[in-house]
């Protein structure tokens, strides 16, 4: 099992869902940099459940820094976080050790680990673990903004009613990270959070769309080809559960654009510095960062675990069956989905950053 990810700068992840608890190691940040554990508790706080919309599975999130901090500084050793599970109800998964839940990963991990996975809520393959990506994203976050490069998230689309595109990035990403439901349109986050609550009375779920973007990344940073910024994201972007899709700019819409459309023409400012007049191809030319903000968008498919009736099968046995998933569970996760983008993002880019300028750039 690959359990890290990153070159310089590395994150390690364990723990299942209802296990003892998550453990995130990030390694490679240089000494010196500043950590905040008020921020890393409300970078937490934006991915936990909040209201109707959400699980009513609360957990506090409390996390220890076992190693890697002292004094509020990197140290330069590995930072280990651990975020102990408090509130789980195991009882409530006890049919799926032989069941499949439709678009649930409990039929794969069968398969691969043979009936000695944890299934417990999942086990490793539940968006629990994102947990473990948030708390050691924060401190990427942070070293990040002290360098000028900030990094925000909306949903775009959920149920399908739309917020507003960015217009003002700057501003824009200010205000998302000022938020819990990260939306620049509030009355369109309200029809969203309506239909939520309309998926969850039918017994049902919904996804969306979340859009990213990343101001203050300097031009020349990435590589070609295999290692190229689309590729790293794109990476670990798809390592978080219930996303299914992943564009960059205007991604699939090229398909219908002429050329003259697609590309994004080349300026110069008063100053000598060089930006494009559109940013069709999301800041990212030939895989290097060229200057402009990166944007990125992610397809989240909606909550697997719904209380309607659904055909599967008892693995165990071969035979088919009928099957109401119980339990506590989200009618859509795509609110608490926008801070894991963000630190995931936060820590792909720590990565490149530390392989081009060194690790000691991040201080």
């Amino acid at each position: 099992m690959k359990d890290t990810f990153g070159y310089s700068v590395s994150l390690t992840l364990a723990g299942e869902s209802h296990g003892a608890g998550i453990v995130a190691v990030l390694s490679g940040m240089a000494p010196g940099i500043p950590v905040d554990e008020e921020f890393i508790a409300a970078q937490l706080t934006k991915r936990r459940p909040a209201g109707a919309i959400s699980t009513a599975r609360q957990e506090g999130d409390k996390f220890e820094i076992l190693s890697g901090v002292f004094n509020g500084f990197t140290t330069g050793t590995p930072i280990a976080i651990l975020i102990r599970n408090e509130n789980t109800k195991s009882k409530d998964y006890s049919e799926i050790s032989v069941t499949a839940r439709p678009g649930h990963a409990d039929y794969t991990a069968q398969c691969k680990y043979h009936g000695f996975q944890d299934y417990r809520g999942g086990g490793h393959f539940s968006g629990r673990i994102t947990a473990g990506i948030v708390a050691a994203g924060a401190v990427c976050v942070a070293a990040l903004e002290k360098k000028g490069i900030k990094i925000g998230t909306h949903i775009a689309e959920c149920a399908g009613i739309a917020d507003r595109k960015f217009c003002d990035i700057e501003n824009d990403i200010d205000v998302l990270n000022s938020r819990l439901f990260a939306v620049l349109d509030e009355k369109s986050g309200a029809k969203m959070e309506e239909a939520i609550l309309a998926a969850k009375a039918d017994c049902d779920s919904v996804g969306g769309i979340l859009e990213t973007a990343i101001t203050g990344v300097p031009a020349g940073i990435g590589e070609p080809y295999f290692d190229s910024i689309e590729s790293q994201l794109a990476h670990f972007l798809f390592s978080i559960p219930a996303i299914k899709g992943v564009e960059f700019g205007s991604g699939f819409e090229m398909a219908k654009m002429r050329g003259s459309e697609a590309n994004d023409a080349f300026r110069t400012d008063e100053n000598g510095k060089i930006f494009t007049e559109t940013n069709c191809n999301g800041g990212i030319n030939g895989g290097i960062s060229n200057g402009m903000p990166i944007t990125f968008r992610c397809a989240v498919k909606p909550t697997p675990s719904i209380a309607k009736e659904q055909q599967t099968v008892d693995f165990i046995n071969g035979e088919n069956k009928n099957f109401i998933i119980t339990g506590r569970h989200d009618p859509a996760i795509i609110h608490r989905a926008r801070v894991v983008v963000d630190s995931a993002a936060a820590i792909v880019l720590c990565d490149i950053l530390a392989q081009r300028f060194g690790t000691d750039w991040l201080r």
